[in-house]
């Protein structure tokens, strides 16, 4: 799992579509459903720490992205 599409097609694999339109939304479910998926023990240490890291870098830049949208308001 390297990349945001990694998690989401990771995420299909148990039944989770994850679409709302609201990106930082988005993350933060998916964060939801993969602390649980590890919770339950359907998913490694390993996947689940690199899953955390991408959720936390993209929050991080779509954090960022709105901070730029604000300014320029």
């Amino acid at each position: 799992m390297k990349t945001y599409y990694d998690l989401q097609q990771y995420l299909k694999r148990f039944g989770t579509f994850i679409y709302i339109g609201d990106r930082l939304a988005e993350l933060e479910l998916m964060e939801v459903e993969i602390r649980e998926l590890h919770r339950m023990q359907m998913m490694d240490t390993k996947d689940y720490q690199m899953a955390i890291l991408l959720i936390r870098q993209q929050l991080s830049l779509e954090r960022e992205k709105q901070k730029k949208i604000d300014k320029k308001r």
